[in-house]
């Protein structure tokens, strides 16, 4: 199809799935929605251009009755558009984090078990959403950065699109979506999350995700440069608590959430802060307790004693 055959909308996602296509052959995950029917289309249209191959994977995650049902309808309309699909099944376990998280590690793990580049439909509306959930959890900076338009192999074509553009491409390429039930169901926080979204934006006469999204690019920049930041000071396996209690608040905060994490600790903002006494308060108290062991402080340094194993946590997502 030549460039101006396209419609407006549909030129627009194609565009910008063009403008961040990664080079070589790819993945792109759909669930049949609006947003990742258009990356799948506007993804086959880019790569024609450059004569990469696209894989488009419709995963199965088993969680409504008649789910590879309708996965097998996204493919038939997929493969009908021209392009190459295969449907995955997976097993989602709920591990403690809630089914939505659980779903989207299944999903995640699927599609990047090929081991290209995995293309995303998350949208301008999907980052404001990210932001006010971090917002509204009394998260830090990096959580208000939102979601990466790059993270290891996934990509994010979309973040400068709006949901109605999508909706309005597959429209201009005549394909229809599925409408997912559960993006309807307020036991979600996202749902409820967008729903309060849009009535903010009509309480304040005007349209709060781009300001959102706006946000999360600013805090972004914000986070990544304290994360480098940070990771110049790196405490080793033991910390010297004079050194890393001088830092900056900022900087302090993330080399002890590094250190406890290269041991292992899967450690959230409490346990830091409390790690953070040892430093700023110290009065010759006893061990900290944090997942997996404890941290005291002897002859100036931070130790960490417990069944931990350096090197099993990771840094600060980005």
């Amino acid at each position: 199809m030549a460039r101006r055959e396209l419609g407006p909308a549909a030129l627009r996602v194609a565009s910008a799935v063009a403008a961040a296509l990664p080079a070589g052959d790819l993945v792109v995950g759909c669930s049949g929605g609006a947003d990742s029917t258009a990356l799948a289309l506007g993804a086959g249209w880019a790569a024609r251009r450059t004569g990469a191959s696209v894989r488009v994977t419709v995963v199965d995650h088993g969680l409504q009755p008649g789910s590879a049902v309708v996965a097998a309808q996204v493919a038939d309309r997929l493969t009908a558009a021209g392009l190459r699909v295969e449907v995955r099944r997976v097993e989602v376990t709920d591990r403690g984090e809630g089914i939505e998280a659980a779903a989207r590690d299944a999903r995640l793990a699927a599609l990047a078990e090929p081991g290209l580049p995995v293309l995303l439909g998350h949208t301008l509306d999907d980052q404001a959403e990210s932001v006010l959930l971090g917002l509204l959890r009394g998260s830090g900076t990096r959580s208000l950065a939102g979601m990466a338009s790059v993270r290891g192999p996934f990509h994010r074509p979309l973040l400068g699109v709006r949901r109605a553009d999508t909706e309005a491409a597959c429209r201009d390429w005549g394909i229809e979506w599925w409408a997912d039930p559960m993006n309807q169901d307020p036991a979600f926080a996202r749902v409820r999350t967008r729903a309060w979204l849009a009535d903010a934006s009509a309480a304040f006469g005007r349209d709060l995700a781009p300001a959102l999204a706006r946000t999360a690019a600013l805090a972004r920049a914000d986070a990544d440069l304290l994360d480098d930041l940070a990771a110049d000071v790196a405490a080793g396996e033991e910390a010297d608590a004079a050194a890393v209690g001088a830092l900056p608040d900022a900087l302090r905060g993330r080399v002890l959430l590094a250190w406890l994490r290269r041991h292992g600790v899967a450690a959230d903002a409490g346990h830091v802060a409390a790690v953070d006494t040892l430093l700023g308060r110290w009065r010759g108290q006893g061990p900290i307790a944090v997942p997996g062991g404890t941290v005291r402080r002897h002859d100036g340094l931070l130790l960490f004693e417990g069944s931990g194993a350096p090197g099993a946590g990771e840094g600060p997502a980005r």
